[in-house]
């Protein structure tokens, strides 16, 4: 029997995942691996909610802020490195901590990742114009011609996830949805997945919080300097997308905060969601000590 294992830590944005993966990391004396897809950059810091220099310290993490947003980077490529970071820890540590809210980076890692072909960049910054000039409505609606099987599965509201079908679509020639079924899970460890869960006034109270701490320690600035860029692929993030909304003068302050949390939330919906499908996790109420989760491994 395998005697390695990783520990998940999941669910929505502002349900305390940081916080009870460091808790865990201390008590089995090991090292976190992150999978949030927005903390990958070091550009940006505020509005991905990067665990403070306080608790970097407190444990070891991999995959915060070690990329550029200038610097493409897929899925594929991330559980191709987490692998072999996981691999390497696996040599002197018995449990790794894997935490973040981006389930599509979680899941690859833990049970592996359908084979695409390569894209030609190509594809992806004309996806991106499309984006900016006609919304994400437009990428919706030709996704639904080109792949009608996989706009019945995919995120409607997330770009990501529309741009990435979309360029496997045009560059193969080829559905998105045809690529998909060849997964193999790697052998090497075993996963226990623990989801945090709040209800749903308190999660959106919570959420509501750390965007106003958002703005109150400057993330308006750092939208603004993020501005120059802002058709880069990793900026098309709720936090940013609304703050170059008011920079371009079609929303107003106050409409621009009120879009992030509205944003927020419905990000944090899709989220819970996700985890829902993780029919072998451990369901862990929101702010439960570190004591109470261990509790429900015996």
């Amino acid at each position: 029997m395998n005697s390695k294992r990783l520990l998940y830590v999941a669910g929505p944005t502002a349900s305390g995942k940081t916080s009870l993966a460091i808790a865990l990391a201390q008590h089995f004396d090991t090292e976190i691996l992150s999978c949030d897809s927005r903390q990958f950059y070091k550009e940006m810091s505020i509005g991905t909610a990067v665990p403070s220099l306080e608790e970097l310290a407190a444990v070891p993490h991999h995959f915060i802020q070690q990329r550029s947003i200038h610097e493409p980077y897929s899925v594929g490529a991330y559980q191709r490195e987490a692998l072999d970071c996981l691999e390497s820890l696996f040599k002197f540590k018995d449990t790794v901590i894997l935490v973040g809210g981006s389930g599509l980076y979680a899941d690859a890692l833990i049970d592996g990742l359908d084979h695409f072909p390569e894209v030609d960049p190509a594809y992806r910054k004309q996806l991106n114009n499309q984006l900016e000039q006609e919304g994400i409505e437009a990428l919706a609606t030709h996704l639904k011609n080109v792949d009608p099987v996989y706009h019945q599965k995919v995120d409607l509201g997330n770009p990501h996830r529309l741009i990435r079908a979309l360029e496997i679509c045009l560059s193969s020639g080829h559905p998105y949805s045809s690529f998909l079924g060849n997964k193999k899970a790697p052998t090497f460890f075993k996963t226990q997945k623990i989801v945090l869960q709040w209800e749903r006034p308190i999660l959106y109270e919570r959420i509501n919080q750390r965007v106003d701490q958002m703005v109150a320690t400057g993330l308006e600035t750092e939208a603004r300097s993020l501005y120059p860029n802002k058709g880069v692929n990793a900026l098309q993030t709720v936090g940013y997308r609304e703050w170059f909304s008011h920079f371009d003068g079609i929303l107003d302050r106050t409409a621009t905060l009120e879009e992030i949390k509205k944003n927020t939330r419905r990000y944090a919906k899709r989220q819970a969601t996700w985890f829902k499908h993780y029919q072998d996790a451990l369901l862990v109420s929101g702010g439960s000590s570190v004591e109470d989760v261990l509790r429900k491994f015996t």
